[in-house]
């Protein structure tokens, strides 16, 4: 009788470790998903704050450009400017005489009206106005200018001077010349020539400089 007992102890002692065993592995793998569980949870929520940013990123780029719009829309209605992805293009004819860098009273009136929208449209996207002269494919003989390279870098340097006589800011504005390069139709007649004889202003993301070391 006494070894019955003993027997039935005994194999209490041999199951209760596999119960233990048994337990503490659920435990581990429960702990395990929970972990899993919460890494998922704060990985979507990660991802649906970065596109609730980006939407309104994206829409508070679209009220900018609407805006933009809106201001310039006497402008474009009259066809002395166009807008095309946010580059402003202004036609040689209504700024400059033929061959010349001399602004003309209805270029700089238009350019008066430019200045206002266009600072505040820079200062909201803190970005800079890069303002480009084109030129057709005629080369310039005789006159000032050494080639269309020179003329349309006097050009852009007009503009340039006007608008920050008119209020721009000069830290916020700089002039690029492309001569005949980059046409918007093929020189192949005086039409398309007078199309490429352009100014175009667009704004362009401000540049990160490294900081100069002080010297003490």
């Amino acid at each position: 009788m006494h070894n019955s007992v003993d027997d039935s102890d005994a194999g209490m002692e041999h199951t209760a470790p596999v119960w233990a065993v048994f337990g503490d592995l659920m435990s581990g793998l429960l702990g395990a998903f929970v972990l899993i569980l919460v890494g998922v949870v704060s990985v979507q929520m990660e991802l649906t704050s970065h596109l609730q940013d980006e939407v309104k990123k994206r829409q508070v780029e679209e009220q900018r450009r609407m805006s933009l719009e809106k201001a310039l829309a006497i402008p474009l209605a009259s066809g002395r400017i166009t807008l095309n992805n946010g580059r402003i293009g202004i036609s040689g004819q209504v700024l400059f005489a033929l061959n010349s860098n001399q602004l003309q009273p209805e270029g700089r009136q238009l350019l008066n009206s430019l200045v206002t929208p266009l600072r505040a449209y820079l200062t909201a996207r803190d970005e800079l106005l890069m303002v480009s002269g084109f030129t057709d494919n005629k080369s310039i003989r005789g006159g000032p200018f050494a080639d269309n390279w020179e003329l349309s870098a006097q050009r852009a340097l007009t503009v340039t001077r006007t608008l920050i006589d008119e209020g721009m800011p000069p830290s916020m504005v700089f002039a690029a010349a492309f001569g005949a390069e980059q046409p918007v139709r093929p020189n192949t007649d005086d039409t398309a020539r007078a199309q490429n004889r352009r100014v175009e202003m667009a704004p362009v993301p401000k540049t990160s400089h490294a900081k100069t070391p002080s010297h003490e």
